[in-house]
Order: C-alpha cells, then structure tokens, then sequence
C-alpha cells in the first residue's frame, strides 16, 4: 500500500503572511462595525483568534494596526475596482457614454467599506496627533495610488485633456462631501441626484469648448 506523500511545511515566511493578513482583516472588520473608538487591539484579537503575543509582535501600536488595516483594504479595494472596470469598459467606446460609466464607478467606491474606515480614522486623526502621524504618510500613498488606478480608468483619451486633472479633484472633492450623509441616510447611493451632475461637469469640462 503506497504511503501518502508528506504534506509540505509553509515557510515562516508564508506563516507571517497569513498571521498578518489574519490581523488585518479582523481589524478591519472591526473598525467598519465598531468605529475607530471600539476597535479595540482586544477586540481584534478576539476575532482573529490569535494571542496577544502574536498581534503585539506584528503591530506594537494600536494606531499603526488600524491605518495598516484600512490601506490594506483600500489597496484591495482598487485591484477590484480596475479589475471590475476592466470588464464593463472593455466594448465601452471613447466618449460621453464612457465618461458617464467612468463616474458611475467612482461614485460607487463611496459607498464601500474602505471608504468608511478611512473616514472613522480620518475623524479620529483631528483630536489625536499620534494617530495624525501615522496616517498622513499612509494616506498621502494611497492618494497617490488611487490617482493612478483612476487615470488607468479614464483611459488616455480623458487623461491626455488638458482639464482632466481638473475634473479629477473636482469628482473626488465632490464625491467624499456627497457620501457623508450616506452614513445616517438609508437611500440609494445610484439614484443620488449629485449623480447627473457630475455627469454633465465632466462633459462640459471634456467636449464642450
């Protein structure tokens, strides 16, 4: 009878990963349903189901574990979100249809939860410098990287207007404003009337001379 061959160990280094990216979600997890005031490291700990050692040694600070977990999930987040736009914007033709697809999925990524951790963070990081300075470098990043999947997006046809940087701080300015309400509003964020608006900025700004 033939011996079944010896499961593989995972390296140390995969078994880090997998600690890492086990802490990462369950604090994420925390921080969208308790708010940054109830994602306690305990909390977290408790839903990872991992020892206190091991969180500690991974994230000695509360403040580092939580910016880490929400640009952890931002930088998920945005891998879809090219991805998804790959698919619907792959027979879209240049021009206003494409446009108005383009800012429908924006607008979209205000309403998912990477969005509101950052905003349980950012609201937190007003009246706690510590926090501040952790998340301002992290944030700045990830402004960088959502810029470039956004301009990916757009395709070169928008990004090479001469006002498309114009429209693109507009929509995100915009947008963030727009979202808030979202969080004590039960309504349907695509039938939201700022919507046809920012549709018809981005075609005055793009086609309309």
């Amino acid at each position: 009878m033939a011996m079944p061959e010896p499961t593989p160990s995972r390296s140390r280094q995969e078994r880090t990963a997998d600690s890492r990216a086990l802490i990462l979600d369950a604090a994420v997890d925390c921080l969208i349903e308790y708010g940054y005031a109830g994602a306690s490291t305990v909390a977290i700990q408790d839903k990872a189901g991992i020892s206190r050692g091991r969180l500690l040694h991974h994230f000695p600070s509360r403040d580092e574990l939580l910016v880490a977990a929400a640009q952890h999930l931002a930088s998920t987040r945005l891998a879809q979100l090219e991805e998804r736009a790959a698919r619907l914007l792959t027979h879209e033709p240049e021009g206003r249809q494409r446009v108005d697809r383009c800012v429908e999925l924006l607008w979209a990524t205000f309403q998912e939860p990477h969005f509101w951790a950052a905003m349980e963070l950012w609201n937190a990081a007003r009246t706690n410098p510590a926090l501040s300075a952790v998340l301002r470098p992290e944030e700045r990043n990830l402004r960088t990287a959502i810029r470039a999947v956004t301009d990916r997006i757009w395709g070169p046809a928008v990004t090479a207007h001469p006002r498309y940087g114009e429209l693109r701080e507009l929509l995100f300015t915009s947008m963030r404003g727009a979202a808030m309400p979202y969080a004590f509003e039960d309504r349907p964020a695509a039938t939201d009337p700022h919507l046809d608006l920012w549709k018809t900025t981005a075609h005055r700004l793009l086609f309309d001379e």
